[in-house]
């Protein structure tokens, strides 16, 4: 149950899981500074039911098996219906160092920081990575972001709104997604 309820499943989306063909590189938002790259991606039902079958199972997967975690840390923020987000900072140099605390959203003119963080990578906490390494965590944000519409992540006085044309690709495939649901649930005429 706390799964469900962090996880913001919705039972107004009626897309069905398995039917998506949208890779995660599709969709989510970069940033980079000289040092490092940031990718983030909401793991909203909404996103990730879009994405390939694959995808979308490991990412279930992956918030279910730290769901422990994530109840936890969204007791610590004072919230039980966080909106979840994957952070991963990439080194482009070596010693890069990065500060985890500094990304935020905004979403409907309400500017959103971190209120918990489950580090998925051993190298999290030493906040450096060298050159081509990785740290990846799951995000806890109030409730509130939606992402259905535009939203701006920024990170040290960078910002961007590239979540507008991944809201353009999800609609596509959510259209998309919908067919071919359509057509896997018609009988098929002409068997007799």
């Amino acid at each position: 149950m706390i799964l469900a309820l962090l996880f913001c499943l919705t039972v107004q989306d009626t897309i069905p899981a398995g039917y998506g063909m949208l890779r995660r590189d599709d969709i989510v938002v970069r940033l980079a500074t000289g040092a490092i790259e940031i990718q983030v991606l909401p793991l909203d039902e909404h996103v990730i039911r879009l994405l390939a079958p694959d995808t979308y199972r490991s990412l279930t997967q992956l918030v279910s098996s730290r769901a422990a975690d994530i109840a936890a840390a969204a007791q610590r923020g004072g919230t039980e219906h966080g909106t979840l987000v994957m952070v991963t900072f990439l080194g482009i140099v070596p010693q890069a160092r990065f500060n985890p605390e500094e990304l935020s959203i905004t979403s409907r003119g309400r500017l959103f920081r971190p209120i918990g963080i489950v580090p998925l990578s051993p190298t999290w906490s030493s906040y450096q990575l060298d050159a081509r390494q990785q740290a990846a965590a799951i995000y806890l944000f109030e409730p509130g972001i939606s992402v259905r519409e535009q939203l701006t992540v920024s990170y040290q006085g960078l910002a961007s709104d590239a979540w507008s044309r991944s809201i353009r690709l999800l609609d596509q495939e959510r259209a998309r997604v919908k067919a071919r649901a359509q057509l896997e649930a018609k009988p098929d005429s002409g068997a007799l």
